[in-house]
């Protein structure tokens, strides 16, 4: 109801604003109402379609014209009643499916007018907030794991290298042991 009340007032300010566009915004002849004159114009029409019989004859016509740009007056025409009937029938075992699924939404009604999912559009900037924390966070990690990785592969090479280092340094220990003949000392 305050919807209505609301949509009613921005109509009266939205009229006030067309009727000063009208008038100029000077009120030197007086203000002039957008619905008087409206009702000034169609005393003038039916005054001219009151004189004329093909405009009479148009303006009864006018009905038939609304009726036909109807998108259902195609289906009420086109369709006969035995047809309409067949569709009836040949959707007759999923109608209960779907009444019960109706049900169901009627049901569930008093969930959806709960305060709780009243107040969600205010947690919207709270969400939103969230959401770019969520983001950064992501950005953090990859970052991290950028890192890690760079750190891992690094850490691969330095263990590699060592170990060719200590396969080089044993094998040279073992041909200079073998050209000295060093033997070990038994115990």
């Amino acid at each position: 109801m305050a919807a209505g009340v609301a949509e009613l007032r921005r109509l009266e300010w939205w009229l006030e604003e067309l009727e000063q566009c009208i008038n100029g915004g000077d009120n030197v002849c007086g203000p002039r109402k957008v619905a008087d004159e409206l009702v000034k114009v169609q005393v003038s029409l039916n005054n001219i379609a009151g004189k004329r019989e093909r405009i009479k004859i148009l303006f009864k016509k006018i009905e038939d014209v609304i009726k036909y740009l109807d998108p259902q007056y195609i289906d009420r025409v086109a369709v006969p009643d035995a047809m309409k009937l067949q569709f009836i029938l040949a959707e007759e075992q999923v109608i209960p499916s779907r009444a019960a699924l109706l049900e169901e939404v009627k049901n569930l009604q008093p969930i959806l007018d709960s305060a709780s999912i009243q107040a969600a559009p205010d947690h919207a900037a709270k969400l939103q907030r969230l959401s770019q924390i969520h983001i950064q966070q992501q950005e953090q990690r990859h970052d991290l794991t950028d890192s890690v990785k760079t750190l891992l592969e690094d850490y691969n090479k330095m263990t590699l290298l060592l170990s060719k280092q200590f396969v080089q340094w044993n094998e040279i220990l073992m041909h200079l042991e073998a050209a000295k003949e060093v033997k070990p000392i038994a115990e």
